[in-house]
């Protein structure tokens, strides 16, 4: 019994020694955050594309005197304050 324990305790070892280390999870995360956007840099960019693109089909609406504009510029704004939001979070789930 107390051979089968000692032996199921070395597998354990050696499987604990095959895992990489600190070092190397934060050489991968730099290298991570050195080659690719930030998630958070990403979710910006396309709060601000939001914001034109939402601004622009505003303004056209308004000159073209459409009487209810608020449902339009509350659903722009909210989607790009969603974006915003949504890459704050991603930055900290994943810590990139």
């Amino acid at each position: 019994m107390k051979s089968i324990l000692t032996f199921c305790c070395c597998l354990l070892a050696l499987g604990a020694q095959a895992q990489p280390g600190i070092d190397e999870m934060q050489q991968a995360q730099q290298n991570l955050r050195s080659s690719f956007f930030s998630a958070l840099d990403l979710s910006l960019v396309i709060a601000a594309l939001f914001g034109i693109v939402g601004a622009v089909r505003i303004y056209h609406n308004w000159q073209m005197g459409q009487p209810r504009i608020d449902q339009q510029v509350a659903a722009w704004f909210f989607a790009a304050f969603f974006m915003v939001l949504a890459g704050a979070f991603l930055r900290a789930a994943f810590g990139l």
